[in-house]
């Protein structure tokens, strides 16, 4: 016992590593006696506390395992088992290490923000405005690090006070509506009280700005107003109406702060894939930034595109096959549901579609793992994709397509595409962001917020929702939908416009859908109708019940905390 919370006070004084533009030198490793003494100590300090962010366990690498699994995306693969780790294929136990590990590394960023909070008064020299930045910064990543923890697990220990030694670490639960009360004045009053805005970050979005606050403020409403779903209760309604009027109203205070929607769709993530920001317009609010291709001494690599993304040869190892010839490996372990391809077919939304779901496949001429030559199309795509993004891919002259339309709706992800990194790749490790918020999520923030706080669509969530759709190139939504109408054009449009971006699952969870949207889709899979996956493995991903609507409390904490008796629902 003694060694497990031994391990937990060195991990918060060891997660200092970052792979960010403005994080750009390795903090100094400081005792818990030391702490800091000078600005650049500080800025250090800070630093591993955004440090958390970027770790393996979080969206460096096992997030992807834990709320991927979702009516549009699963885990997949020809002959591929189920996940032994995370809540992915829903076959979690409380012993899960993914599960484990993030809830230990999000206590570790909360301490360090405390820590930090506790000391920097401390400090002096600092160039005007920059000590209240700072703290500004850090209060929010710790609200951050709450609002994960209370949208995964509900109740959770809950401290504002650094741990300064490995006695006493027991704690009981806090009733989640007191911590959401103190992590929406946490945001909010950072973002009032030393957060930059976005214009004087440059639009640059590794650091937090005011958008960045407000935007997750907005999630976090929408997320506590369907608390209730969890609960199994009915809804308050007043209390309701006014989740939704605020989550409107912070997600309105990014629309004045100089954000836009890029020119395409695949604009944005082109960026992401070869590091560069806001290239068409500041669509980009929070990226988790990653670097570097695993050859130098800084491990600043993330796994987005690898884990997520486009199938490709291994050719790490073969230094003279670069450019077109490797696009990059991934292991595609994330697949559209047919639900998806679907969804995109049904509103005939051939760029989101062309776009988020893998329309070719990589081909090597000669032979395996000797270098791309080609692309394979599904049938009527090539031209398609020719007249959309065509231009900005890798080029091969051998290009084909099938001749024959698919009946196979279950594909690879393809928002993610390491042939936009630069060369040479590493085979598991890609130097892509992590996407946490971009302006259309906050569009749609604002239109499913103002027609679940007015009874109906206003004209604010009709312009917010058609900016979405135009830039998508489909026609303005019907003037004259009600409320249940409109409530279902804003779940379909999160799904076509942010599928694969981690943030469908909760949706579902605060929808009161997850259970629902999932077992509807196993006499789909069972079948294998135009789902070639489904009848292996797959099917079962789907089989979920209530249990899933909560992550399980580690047995680690359950087995160390003499406070916590009772784990989540049915775990």
């Amino acid at each position: 016992m003694k060694i497990l919370r031994i391990s937990i006070i060195v991990l918060l004084a060891s997660l200092l590593t970052v792979s960010c533009d403005f994080l750009d030198k390795e903090p100094t490793e400081l005792t818990l006696d030391d702490y800091f003494k000078t600005p650049e100590e500080a800025s250090s300090f800070l630093t591993g506390t955004y440090a958390i962010l970027s770790q393996p366990t979080f969206y460096g690498g096992d997030y992807m395992y834990l709320v991927a699994g979702d009516d549009l995306s699963h885990y997949g693969g020809s002959g591929r088992g189920p996940a032994s780790t995370g809540l992915i294929c829903n076959n979690a136990t409380t012993s899960d290490n993914a599960v484990t590990n993030f809830w230990y590394l999000l206590y570790a960023g909360v301490n360090r923000a405390n820590i930090f909070l506790e000391n920097i008064g401390k400090v002096e020299g600092f160039s005007t405005g920059v000590k209240e930045q700072y703290i500004a910064e850090a209060r929010f990543l710790r609200a951050f690090y709450y609002f994960n923890l209370v949208e995964c697990w509900g109740d959770v220990p809950f401290k504002t006070a650094s741990t300064q030694d490995v006695k006493n670490l027991d704690a009981p639960r806090t009733d989640k509506q007191e911590i959401y009360d103190f992590i929406i004045n946490e945001m909010a009053d950072a973002a009032e009280n030393g957060l930059k805005s976005a214009a004087e970050l440059s639009y640059l979005p590794g650091r937090i700005s005011k958008s960045t606050a407000w935007g997750i403020l907005a999630r976090v409403y929408l997320f506590r107003a369907g608390e209730h779903f969890r609960e199994n209760r009915a809804a308050n309604q007043a209390e309701a109406k006014d989740y939704f009027e605020k989550a409107s109203f912070y997600a309105q205070k990014v629309t004045a702060e100089g954000h836009g929607l890029a020119n395409n769709y695949w604009d944005f993530f082109i960026d992401l894939c070869s590091n560069q920001y806001n290239t068409t317009a500041n669509e980009s609010i929070w990226e988790i930034e990653f670097a570097g291709n695993n050859t130098s001494d800084t491990q600043a690599e993330g796994r987005i595109g690898n884990l997520i993304g486009l199938a490709g040869p291994d050719l790490s190892s073969k230094s003279s096959i670069k450019g077109k010839a490797d696009p990059g490996y991934s292991y595609a372990f994330i697949y559209s549901t047919p639900k998806l391809y679907n969804l995109y077919a049904k509103n005939g939304d051939i760029n989101r579609f062309n776009w988020s779901i893998t329309p070719f496949e990589y081909k090597e001429s000669g032979g395996k793992n000797t270098g791309v030559t080609h692309r394979e199309f599904e049938m009527g795509k090539l031209a398609q994709v020719m007249t959309q993004y065509g231009p900005k891919s890798y080029q091969y002259n051998g290009d084909i397509e099938k001749n024959k339309e698919t009946t196979n709706y279950s594909r690879m992800c393809g928002k993610y595409r390491r042939e936009y990194e630069a060369d040479k790749k590493d085979k598991n490790f890609t130097s892509i962001n992590f996407p946490v918020l971009r302006y259309a999520d906050v569009l749609l923030m604002i239109a499913e917020a103002e027609n679940e706080a007015n009874n109906g669509p206003t004209d604010l969530a009709y312009t917010c929702i058609n900016d979405v759709r135009d830039r998508a190139g489909l026609d303005d939504l019907p003037k004259n939908m009600s409320q249940t109408e409109f409530r279902q054009a804003v779940k379909d449009e999160r799904g076509m416009e942010l599928c694969f971006e981690y943030t469908r699952r909760f949706d579902l969870i605060r929808w009161g859908e997850f259970v629902k949207n999932m077992q509807e889709l196993v006499p789909a899979a069972q079948s294998g109708e135009n789902w070639n996956l489904g009848p292996t493995n797959v099917y079962t991903y789907f089989q979920v019940s209530s249990t899933y609507n909560y992550f399980p409390i580690p047995d680690a904490e359950m087995s160390t905390n003499k406070y916590i008796t009772q784990n989540n629902p049915n775990w």
